[in-house]
């Protein structure tokens, strides 16, 4: 009788085989001009698992999107949770950057993988961290990969600028014109160049004329919807819209470039005194005279004091409109007395009516006195209520059960699907251990038992995930006590209203009305930041762990 030995790495090979997370991440910019592939990447780590005898886990992808920052990368986040539960060995990249280009980032990822001794490895960099030296050795490259991305953003950045000074077009929309592509003198770089759009431009014509005619910004965008023109994005015209026209020296002529700096830190806030203002190499689309007159009146207008509104007006944005669900903004009228005295009424109304005329909506407006107070004592009657609060956390959890306990039991069936494979892989080696089988029969039938263990991979992956967007604890009655309670105490405790609205904010998500102009309902958002926020009575408090782990977000009205 035949007897067949299976050497130790062998029946390690198919017992114990590692399981590795591939990662792989692919920016627009990169894949283009690059020639970077996702595809490629995989294949090529897939390829590295099957000549190590490595078990492929996951496959995790995000295509199209940049290596500066961890968030806003869905796939990257679903790996970091199924790291925390420990679902594989080793975490496998085709290059460090393709993790992220932020060194603070990388080293946050790298330490939680190794609490949970899961390694990460480096195809094309041989970069590794289960040892010393090669930690070491990845600290340098995460280092040098940042460098990297700072330098090539400050050489974007000085090119731009040069462009600029010599009045071409650095890219992106502006109503009046086509952005065209153009070859540069050496045919390898492209660039663009400003043709105009005549059906836009007439638009852009008609907005200062109506001002030169003495018309106000929110006239102008009443005016421009009802007769039928729209944004580059075909949107209706808003007062911010008017106002970026008619101070845009681009229709004159000029191009203007550098006004905000460290946007991505500072956004709109940074305004630069000294912006690159020089004539273009586009035709423009109004005069110098109307441009000056446009300028002039602006100067003019700009002098009025604005109006002065008393109160605090906290619920604005938080009230939606009953008809197109803008958020509700601060609206007055004047109103006489049968003495002859003037009386101010104060209203929210619909910002899109406010913003953009009636060709868009109507005011619906609902006294603030009335909203202010309703709200606030309807959240405080509800936190000391604990009979209400009891009766929210069982629709929520049994909402929630009712949505994982399907996905639970199927997940456990899954599972012990594979199970049952394992085991029957664990049969078969004991009968080619006892020379029942040849290795060749061992061989096959191993490989049909992983065909079908990679089935219910595929189809018990987006379970998991689905289980990880939707949590896995049940809300509290404790923990809605004490948010509301908190809640209701620091918003007492705040000096002044802008602390008072950003509670009220972090608190609701939206405030709904009624056909007959009174609050219908009132939704409570509860989520990390809400929890972490007044579980501390206030204290914004956060760890580095905080800022990996997985977002949750549960709504209930009031």
């Amino acid at each position: 009788m035949q007897t067949n030995i299976m050497t130790l790495t062998e029946q390690q090979n198919f017992q114990e085989r590692k399981r590795v997370a591939l990662y792989a991440r692919v920016s627009t910019t990169e894949q283009a001009e690059e020639g970077y592939s996702i595809d490629e990447q995989i294949r090529i780590l897939r390829q590295w698992c099957e000549c190590q005898g490595y078990e492929v886990y996951r496959e995790y992808v995000d295509r199209g999107i940049s290596g500066k920052s961890i968030q806003g990368r869905p796939a990257l986040q679903q790996l970091l949770n199924d790291a925390k539960q420990k679902a594989f060995d080793m975490v496998l990249v085709w290059k460090t950057n393709r993790l992220s280009r932020n060194i603070l980032d990388l080293l946050k990822i790298v330490n939680l993988l190794k609490q949970k001794n899961i390694a990460f490895k480096s195809y094309s960099e041989n970069h590794e961290t289960e040892t010393a030296s090669g930690q070491l050795h990845f600290n340098i490259m995460a280092a040098i990969a940042e460098f990297e991305r700072a330098n090539i953003a400050e050489n974007v950045k000085m090119g731009m600028l040069a462009r600029a000074k010599e009045g071409a077009w650095n890219g992106g929309q502006v109503l009046g014109y086509d952005t065209v592509e153009i070859l540069s003198e050496n045919r390898k770089k492209k660039s663009t160049m400003l043709v105009v759009n005549e059906k836009e431009a007439q638009t852009v014509r008609r907005i200062f004329q109506l001002y030169i005619e003495g018309n106000g910004y929110k006239s102008i965008a009443n005016r421009l919807n009802k007769e039928g023109h729209r944004t580059k994005k075909n949107n209706f015209f808003s007062i911010n819209a008017i106002k970026t026209i008619l101070t845009n020296p681009i229709y004159v002529g000029y191009i203007r470039y550098n006004v905000r700096v460290d946007w991505s830190e500072k956004r709109r806030n940074n305004i630069n005194p000294n912006p690159v203002i020089v004539k273009g190499q586009h035709t423009p689309i109004i005069s110098e005279e109307v441009w000056e007159k446009a300028q002039t009146i602006m100067r003019n207008r700009s002098g009025k004091p604005n109006r002065i509104h008393s109160g605090e007006y906290p619920l604005t944005g938080l009230l939606k409109c009953p008809s197109c669900g803008a958020g509700m903004v601060l609206g007055r009228t004047t109103n006489r007395n049968k003495d002859g005295t003037k009386r101010v009424l104060e209203y929210y109304v619909c910002g899109a009516w406010k913003n953009k005329g009636t060709a868009v909506c109507r005011s619906n407006g609902i006294r603030t006195e009335y909203a202010d107070s309703y709200v606030l004592n309807k959240i405080a009657m509800f936190a000391n209520n604990d009979n209400l609060i009891k009766e929210i956390v069982e629709k929520i959890n049994q909402g929630h059960r009712s949505v994982t306990e399907p996905l639970q039991k199927e997940y456990a069936a899954l599972k012990k699907a594979i199970e049952a494979i394992q085991s029957k892989k664990d049969k078969v080696l004991g009968l080619y251990e006892d020379g029942v089988l040849s290795k060749e029969e061992l061989m096959k039938r191993l490989a049909k038992l992983n065909d079908e263990k990679k089935l219910l991979d595929e189809r018990i992956a987006p379970i998991e995930q689905q289980l990880g967007q939707v949590g896995k604890k049940e809300v509290s009655f404790q923990m809605v006590k004490e948010v509301m309670q908190n809640f209701v105490s620091c918003y007492k405790e705040c000096i002044t209203a802008e602390q008072r609205k950003r509670l009220l904010n972090l608190l609701i998500n939206k405030i709904t009305i009624a056909d007959n102009k009174k609050i219908e309902t009132i939704q409570i958002q509860l989520n990390n930041e809400v929890v972490k926020y007044f579980a501390n009575k206030g204290e914004d408090k956060s760890s580095d762990e905080d800022d990996l782990s997985s977002p949750f977000s549960i709504y209930f009205d009031l």
